[in-house]
């Protein structure tokens, strides 16, 4: 089993951020990558919509022998990650909203989260909000739009700023010093969120956590790979073309 895959599922190319993170921190390992563009975006699904495209993902990667799944999808993950682990008897690693560290590490008292209404509405994303920031002022806003536009490519220009200042502007007038971006499609615009944001608001995703975390559950386990050398294998079900933008044409994609 040390040999076999890591398992990578996202609504598209969001989770490729999360893909480098591990890469980069484990690169002995192979890794399987799903984007299922066909169901994207996630975020304004039902909740038991979710749950069934995230049942059917992680059965088709384990069907092709995955030792760990990764659902690097907030909704995802937020939505439906205890269900997979009731249902599965592998590990899985679960994205989420940042909310812990920018909570302790805010001085004004005040952190914005960027992320999707499936995000924001869910059970766990409350629970963490009251575990760990209690005591502070969460400004979220759901992100409606920007999913689209990554998906199709569009990382920067007018429409990607005048939607960035519409989601994020009352939250830099009430003068928050951290963004939790909680949608792992939204690093993708860490570039122009710089050029936007005062230099006094940190921006905060889960990529090296959840490396991090994935690397932890392998050895735990017993089941790291320690003398490969990785490969990787990417796989989409809808339209090819905003995964070939972001891996460069460097890997071959497969259609499923």
């Amino acid at each position: 089993m040390n040999n076999s895959p890591i398992g990578i599922f996202d609504s598209g190319i969001g989770g490729i951020t999360i893909f480098n993170s591990i890469k980069k921190l484990l690169p002995n390992e192979d890794i399987i990558y799903f984007s299922d563009n066909l169901n994207s975006p996630y975020g304004n699904k039902p909740i038991e919509t979710i749950k069934k495209i995230s049942f059917n993902n992680t059965q088709w990667l384990l069907d092709n022998g995955c030792k760990l799944i990764v659902v690097a999808c907030n909704t995802a993950t937020t939505n439906s990650i205890s269900d997979l682990r009731n249902k599965f008897n592998i590990p899985f690693v679960g994205i989420e909203p940042a909310i812990k560290p920018a909570a302790m590490k805010t001085k004004t008292g005040k952190i914005g989260v960027l992320a999707t209404k499936g995000t924001l509405s869910s059970d766990l994303f409350n629970t963490t909000s009251i575990d760990y920031a209690s005591n502070i002022e969460i400004l979220e806003k759901n992100g409606d739009g920007l999913v689209e536009l990554i998906e199709n490519g569009i990382f920067e220009g007018i429409e990607i700023e005048n939607l960035l200042h519409k989601h994020l502007d009352f939250m830099i007038n009430k003068k928050i010093d951290h963004l939790v971006l909680g949608c792992t499609h939204y690093p993708f615009l860490i570039k122009v969120l710089s050029e936007l944001l005062p230099s006094s608001i940190k921006i905060i995703d889960s990529g090296e956590a959840v490396a991090k975390q994935t690397k932890s559950l392998l050895i735990n386990n017993k089941i790291e790979n320690k003398s490969n050398q990785g490969k990787y294998s990417f796989y989409y079900n809808g339209d090819s073309a905003s995964l070939n933008k972001v891996l460069n044409h460097k890997f071959e994609i497969k259609r499923i």
